[in-house]
């Protein structure tokens, strides 16, 4: 009998044992666990994009190259634009031309020439003046009709329009070009000039230059590939502008606000902890977060956009990777 009792009361402990166990994993299990409020890194990234249509000539970084601001990254060729270089500086060289022949003045010869002209128009004058007065003598004498006395003057009156023309035409080659005609030479060289400096900034623009110190993080392109203007050719991240942002709920905000300093840890980088500020606290789209929880009298919960910015540089870190929040303030 006493055998029995014993080993009923052991089956009672055992079961209270059981019972005890299960009930305080039971606990542990309910018992509300952490919230752990996640994050993402990230960075500013530089899409290099052309500017002119053209094909990939060159390709001179690679994915995941680190590169220095004012590093060239690429060149597109474009036949058109070496095909207006030409053009304009065909244009620009024979403006140039006019331009030295209007400010060196009319050549000698020319000024030689036009006075032999004059002084043969001078000459005519001369010999149809006579002319004129003898025919005239004539004529009052009633000896040669009137219609020969109109001729010989008709004849003369254009010997000295000749002549005075001849002498203006040699007075404008003895004094050069017009003030106007050099300031029209001059314009029309400013303005080929002008065409050759915006054709060159189109081929400097064809080479695609590094905009930041940064990281090549992908590249859209393969050499001789046809592209269009705007079309994206190399991705550059600024690695000196990284951020953390994380989604909280604001019932988690804690009075966050644009300033305030905060721990973060990096779960790649191990269990280390860095100081972070908040650079801005913002109410992100109410459609995509907003939670119902209406039952009870609770109310809806909005989620907020929280950016961080490390206080100092963390080796390591890369855009893509996990960042917790750690606590506030």
């Amino acid at each position: 009998m006493k055998e029995h009792n014993k080993s009923l009361l052991a089956g009672l402990a055992t079961v209270m044992a059981t019972v005890g166990v299960v009930m305080l994993v039971g606990l542990l299990a309910i018992r509300p666990q952490k919230e752990i409020i996640g994050g993402e890194v990230d960075a500013a990234e530089y899409r290099v994009s052309n500017m002119v249509p053209g094909h990939i000539d060159s390709l001179y970084v690679r994915e995941g190259d680190r590169v220095r601001r004012g590093d060239t990254l690429a060149h597109v060729a474009s036949r058109q634009i070496d095909a207006k270089m030409q053009q304009a500086t065909a244009v620009r060289s024979a403006a140039s031309a006019q331009s030295r022949k209007a400010q060196g003045g009319t050549r000698e010869q020319q000024v030689q020439m036009a006075y032999q002209v004059w002084q043969k128009a001078k000459a005519a004058v001369d010999v149809y003046r006579k002319s004129y007065d003898r025919v005239k003598g004539l004529y009052e004498k009633g000896v040669v009709s009137a219609q020969k006395y109109d001729e010989v003057e008709a004849q003369y009156k254009v010997a000295q329009a000749d002549c005075a023309a001849a002498e203006q035409q040699y007075l404008m080659a003895k004094e050069g070009a017009q003030k106007e005609d050099i300031a029209a030479a001059a314009a029309l060289v400013n303005q080929a000039g002008g065409a050759v400096a915006e054709v060159q900034s189109y081929l400097d623009d064809s080479y695609l230059i590094a905009p930041c110190d940064g990281k090549v993080e992908e590249i859209f392109v393969r050499v001789g590939d046809l592209i269009g203007t705007g079309s994206p050719v190399v991705s550059v991240l600024d690695m000196d502008d990284v951020w953390i942002y994380f989604a909280v709920r604001e019932d988690r905000l804690g009075g966050l606000d644009g300033g305030d300093t905060v721990e973060v840890s990096i779960p790649a980088l191990g269990k280390q902890h860095y100081r972070c500020t908040v650079r801005r606290v913002h109410a992100m789209d109410s459609y995509a977060t907003w939670r119902s929880t209406k039952i009870g009298g609770q109310h809806d919960v909005k989620s907020f956009d929280v950016k961080v910015v490390p206080c100092k540089p963390i080796e390591g870190l890369l855009p893509g990777m996990t960042a917790v929040l750690e606590n506030t303030k």
